[in-house]
């Protein structure tokens, strides 16, 4: 897409919102040489009134304009005040061309909750709080009330969990039995990466001694443990036993809020594996069917079928762990309202203590890319439906929405909502959207992120970054852990956070 921008612009916000109204379409050197590529022209003046921005869009011989005006406001930064006034005049011309109204608005962060929780953490009504998302941010109603009613709920879990001493430890299995087409995540699927498991193991060990020595000698509380992925329970019965024995080595699990086991692929879930997983303290498991339609299973590259899954929730359920949590992927290839309904009804009639709706998102490193699918999709097709779906049949069935994302180049720019039964929350994934405490990961592709939630200079948090390794060959090789440490350290003497309570 070609873009003319003049003024003090945030080029990268103007093209976030050029990809809700032209999906997948690219920037850069490759657009402005395509005759046929959209094109926007912005402007953004200084007037009298405050500031102004005007908007011309054009695409397959049409054209749109609009102009917007927003006057100064005491408190709101110029910034802000650019963004407010671009955002509006884009949606409104790129909408006049297009014949279609985002349903996020202007809204092109991850969190979209993360303006209803400022607004109500300032004191703002819960129902000004969904006008202001609806007449500031044009985001449609319903929408503006799941924003505000993800807020509410996060905001409960945040003030009853929050010491600036709190952590939560991740820990990277990048490996899976075979790649989804949609996938792009760092996973490692080929017999000869596969063979790299025993290795990894050992490595990752010695890196989770030092750092769980690390957080003792700071004094810190561990609140939780997340094992994520890849696939967890590719390791076999006896490579879990040493990872979940090692942990409880490590620290007190019993006195864990909750220690995830992200299962997910039922094709490698066995009784044997989750009674380890139980007899070490795991408290919630993810089991994660995509999809119960066979023929969309297949066209996405799982090796799974519905079955399978069925027998595998089974499984978890038997093991006695505490909290089951199951993924369903909204807008799949070849999905449709009626298939997609079908599976979401089946899983609530299991009632599993959490369900995680996602959209399909499109990756620029996922192989359905090069499959020649038709995968971008401006309105989504039947997804929209199936979204709103899941967020009515939640709610009757007593599910709450407690944790909410998004991601560039969804299906329909839609959403990622996690529901739970009341007391089943997943904590580590609001520890960590949230950023309101630090999470020391561990592996191949972790990024650890050191968190002063409230400096005591006021003013934003302060966070700080520390990455391994992306490969897992790589990781083998890496000897930084000593380092991250030492900087973990510095970070919590420099914010003074152990001498706050």
């Amino acid at each position: 897409m070609k873009l003319i921008l003049n003024g003090e612009i945030n080029i990268y916000y103007v093209q976030t919102l050029c990809m809700i109204f032209f999906p997948g379409c690219k920037f850069g050197e490759e657009a402005q040489q395509d005759e046929n590529a959209p094109m926007l022209s912005l402007t953004l003046t200084d007037t009298e009134e405050g500031l102004s921005a005007s908007v011309t869009v054009s695409a397959d011989g049409k054209t749109a304009s609009a102009v917007r005006v927003r006057p100064v406001k005491e408190g709101e930064s110029r910034d802000k005040r650019a963004k407010m006034v671009c955002g509006s005049a884009i949606i409104a011309a790129c909408g006049e061309l297009l014949g279609y109204r985002p349903s996020w608005g202007m809204l092109t962060g991850v969190r979209p909750s993360k303006v209803a929780t400022e607004l109500l953490q300032a004191g703002v009504s819960k129902t000004r709080v969904k006008r202001t998302l609806s007449g500031e941010y044009l985001v449609i109603p319903k929408k503006a009330a799941l924003a505000t009613d993800v807020a509410l709920n996060e905001q409960k879990i945040i003030e009853h969990h929050f010491s600036p001493k709190d952590c939560s430890v991740y820990i990277s299995i990048p490996f899976c039995p075979t790649k989804c087409s949609y996938c792009s995540f760092v996973s490692y699927t080929s017999d000869k990466l596969l063979a790299l498991i025993p290795e990894y193991l050992q490595h990752l060990i010695a890196d989770l001694e030092k750092t769980f020595a690390r957080i003792r000698s700071l004094g810190l509380r561990l609140r939780t443990v997340y094992i994520g992925g890849g696939t967890p329970t590719i390791l076999t019965a006896d490579q879990l036993r040493l990872l979940l024995g090692k942990i409880a080595e490590l620290t007190d699990v019993t006195a864990l809020e909750e220690y995830t086991l992200e299962s997910g692929r039922p094709d490698t879930i066995t009784a044997e594996k989750f009674a380890v997983a139980k007899e070490y303290g795991v408290t919630r498991v993810c089991v994660n069917p995509q999809s119960l339609c066979d023929e969309v299973l297949k066209g996405i590259g799982r090796s799974h079928t519905a079955q399978d899954f069925l027998r595998a929730f089974e499984i978890a359920r038997e093991s006695g762990i505490h909290s089951i949590n199951t993924d369903l992927i909204v807008g799949l290839p070849g999905d449709t309202f009626k298939t997609f309904s079908k599976s979401f009804d089946s899983i609530l009639e299991l009632r599993p203590e959490n369900i995680t709706v996602h959209t399909f998102c499109v990756k620029k490193a996922a192989d359905i890319l090069h499959q020649g699918s038709q995968i971008y999709s401006l309105r989504g097709g039947d997804a929209g439906k199936c979204v709103d779906y899941t967020q009515l049949k939640t709610q009757e069935a007593g599910y709450l929405p407690y944790y909410m994302y998004r991601q560039k180049n969804t299906v329909g720019n839609f959403e990622n909502v996690g529901f739970s039964l009341e007391g089943h929350e997943c904590l580590y994934n609001v520890y960590m959207m949230e950023e309101i405490h630090s999470i020391f990961a561990v592996g191949a592709g972790a990024v650890s992120k050191m968190v002063d939630y409230r400096p005591i200079e006021g003013g934003k948090p302060v966070i700080e970054r520390l990455f391994y390794p992306k490969y897992p060959y790589e990781y083998l090789r890496d000897e930084s852990t000593d380092e991250k440490i030492a900087a973990m350290e510095a970070f919590y003497q420099r914010q003074k956070l152990l001498e706050r309570e």
